[in-house]
């Protein structure tokens, strides 16, 4: 893509040029916003320290720059920021508005590390003019990038400082000599050992893409804080050249040229650790996987489509049943709301998916909720061919601001859509507004943390202590292609990112308690469980084999999390139905107030992953009392210990099309439990847990 890159002068906007030329990108301009008749300003968004020396910047790598001036007025300072007159933000708007009409860009780069709030700003710009944020520093290790800038022979200097273990005497030193400072005051202070707390600034001299380095003739030193614990000050540079460096033919080369000489890594380095022999999460391969890594650790390929040696497709059978039309809704006493059952039976896609959100939407209203409380969305289409068309009618009906997380499968259904949905509204009754108080996390940057979600909809959404995340794919952060490689490799890409994601909302891959684990194969089961059980504690996940994943994907991965999962019990339990098996895995916290099941019925008496065959299976007749007992059975469970007579469920059922006499047969068996408080959605799947297993039901109870 064509890009501008935002420059503050400092080590963290250079580092990022150097990353999006890493990751193929043309750096076509530099812009820059700068103080008017000040040195620096008390600004909330942009480093203003050192701007006399950004024009020096574009010319020692040989690119034009923008500049524009700003007065540094934060009128927005809440964390999500809309178009306000006189602010600073838009200060930055009107110089890449221009930008893009001379220079016809794509992208915009940028040094953002830790800050929701300078990332939020720049990407509300870019969204506005139709530009994608590039920020490949996002949520990156801080000790492990300064030492990653310094080995990519970044020279920088402190030009201010302003933190508890900084002086004035660290003014003009480089980042280099201050290393082993800055690490030891992290540790001594809590200080962010990249300055991102704007704990200091620096001014880059020299990089790889510079073709000439920059001298600092004279500055003066000034003190604007001599406090004794932590004074403030800065440089003023008054007399600057460039020099010309030892290769004088730079200036002819390309800028992706000039890094040959230098050991920065692609977006693909960024997830060898994937493919072993150690895993960062702590988990090696196992010995019969040794043998696996030395013939694929050759093979790293990310594209956008494909599969590393895919197995023999599978039969899809599509559901002929019409599906029922039951749209339903139920909430509990804290504010959390489900919706289930609702399907856009339109023979055109676009109406379908207008049909189905309309539906949702009546709901909403009768609970008088607004569709900025939803904070979960599951859409089961039928064609993903029509994901565009069913994401713009999504757009269309939704909104930008703060979005749900999302999950899309393709699933054997006979109508073009159906979903459910999850929102919360923060009840009059709860005591601790803070506990209830509703964060969604919607990361819009290319980086090489986690997928960017430029769609609609967020990571994640928190609400106290339970975390909700958006399906996860195997996609490459850092160009958001998808791992073309084996399920093992796309199961542990797919779960890093889970992980990374869960630690955003303070928590860990731990702390996750029920999981959707979907699949376009069977066999690709197994291992998914193998890699799921590895870094999970307790969590049970149902598997659910699907016809077709967006981008291709073997794997999604749907999950969400307690913070508080350290106090979460377990249980394996079950029963015998006349001739078929019920198998349960339970979770439910301390208080009881939070449970979780996963349960298969299956016929005869295995439930394992094992070798079974559909041919070795014998024929069974499942009547509509044996399926009623069965979910007496499930729900007794699910509701085990609660305080309420009758609390709300959610249940997500996902039953096998040819297998299984079909979604009407289930409904009417359902109904007859329409005095309890359910909400539930009936799905069809070409496979499930094992070859054995007819029907499989994720439920949820929070009070």
């Amino acid at each position: 893509m064509r890009v501008i890159a935002l420059i503050s002068g400092g080590k963290d906007s250079c580092f990022n040029m150097m990353q999006c030329v890493a990751a193929g990108h043309e750096i076509v301009a530099l812009a820059n916003l700068y103080p008017v008749e000040k040195d620096e300003l008390d600004s909330f968004m942009f480093q203003t320290v050192g701007h006399q020396g950004i024009k020096y910047i574009a010319q020692a790598i040989g690119l034009p720059i923008y500049r524009y001036p700003t007065f540094g007025k934060a009128n927005v300072r809440e964390k999500y920021y809309y178009p306000t007159e006189s602010d600073e933000v838009e200060d930055l708007f009107k110089l890449l508005n221009t930008v893009k009409e001379r220079e016809n860009i794509e992208a915009v780069s940028s040094g953002a590390i830790l800050s929701d709030y300078q990332r939020i700003r720049v990407e509300n710009v870019c969204s506005r003019l139709n530009l994608i944020s590039l920020s490949y520093l996002w949520r990156r290790d801080q000790e492990e990038l300064l030492n990653e800038m310094i080995q990519c022979s970044i020279n920088a200097v402190l030009i201010k400082v302003a933190a508890l273990g900084l002086e004035t005497k660290h003014l003009g030193k480089s980042i280099s000599e201050m290393q082993p400072h800055l690490v030891k005051i992290k540790e001594k202070y809590g200080v962010n050992i990249c300055g991102e707390g704007g704990e200091y600034e620096t001014f880059t001299l020299d990089c790889p893409l510079f073709a000439k380095s920059i001298v600092i003739d004279d500055y003066d030193s000034i003190v604007s804080s001599r406090d004794d614990v932590a004074p403030v000050g800065y440089l003023r540079f008054t007399k600057i050249h460039l020099q010309e460096k030892e290769n004088g033919e730079l200036e002819k080369l390309s800028l992706s040229e000039r890094l040959k000489t230098v050991l920065i890594k692609s977006p693909q380095d960024y997830i060898a650790e994937i493919i072993g022999p150690e895993l960062h999460d702590g988990c090696n391969l196992s010995e019969e996987e040794t043998d696996e890594h030395a013939c694929e650790s050759n093979s790293l390929k990310a594209s956008n489509s494909g599969q590393f040696h895919p197995p023999s497709p599978m039969e899809i059978l599509y559901e002929e049943e019409d599906c029922p039309d039951a749209p339903m809704v139920n909430r509990n006493q804290t504010g959390w709301v489900w919706f289930g059952g609702i399907i856009g039976k339109h023979p055109d896609v676009t109406p379908a998916v207008e049909e189905a959100l309309e539906k949702l939407s009546t709901l909403l209203q009768n609970e008088n909720l607004r569709t900025s409380d939803i904070v979960a969305v599951t859409l089961y289409i039928k064609d993903m061919s029509n994901y565009k068309a069913i994401n713009e009618a999504y757009v269309s009906w939704l909104g930008k601001k703060s979005p749900p997380v999302r999950v899309c499968v393709e699933c054997p259904l006979n109508v073009h859509v159906a979903l459910d949905a999850t929102a919360y509204k923060e009840s009059q009754d709860c005591g601790d507004k803070r506990a209830c108080k509703r964060h969604t996390m919607h990361v819009q940057s290319i980086s090489h943390w986690a997928p960017a979600n430029i769609g609609p909809y967020s990571q994640a959404a928190r609400v106290g202590d339970i975390i909700l995340v958006a399906g996860q794919i195997p996609l490459v952060p850092g160009n958001m292609n998808l791992l073309d490689m084996n399920i093992k490799r796309q199961c542990r890409l797919t779960l890093r990112h889970i992980d990374r994601i869960v630690k955003a909302m303070d928590a860990k891959l731990r702390d996750i308690v029920q999981g959707i684990c979907f699949l376009t194969h069977s066999s690709y089961i197994a291992d998914a469980r193998k890699e799921w059980e590895r870094r999970t504690r307790n969590a049970i996940v149902d598997y659910v084999v699907v016809s077709n994943l967006p981008r291709g994907a073997q794997v999604e991965w749907c999950v969400w999390a307690h913070r508080d999962n350290n106090r979460f019990e377990y249980e394996e339990t079950g029963k015998c139905v006349a001739n078929f098996r019920i198998a349960i895995r339970r979770r439910w916290n301390y208080e009881n107030n939070v449970s979780a099941i996963v349960c298969y019925m299956s016929t005869g008496s295995s439930n394992s992953t094992g070798n079974l065959t559909e041919a070795s299976l014998p024929s069974m007749e499942l009547n509509a009392n044996e399926l009623s007992e069965a979910f007496e059975y499930l729900l007794c469970k699910l509701r085990k210990g609660s305080q309420s007579a009758n609390p709300t469920c959610n249940l997500r059922i996902f039953y096998k099309v040819g297998s299984f006499p079909g979604p009407n047969f289930l409904h009417n068996v359902l109904s007859k439990f329409s005095t309890q408080n359910l909400v539930i959605t009936i799905i069809p799947a070409i496979h499930l847990h094992n070859f054995s297993t007819l029907l499989s039901i994720c439920g949820i109870r929070h009070e």
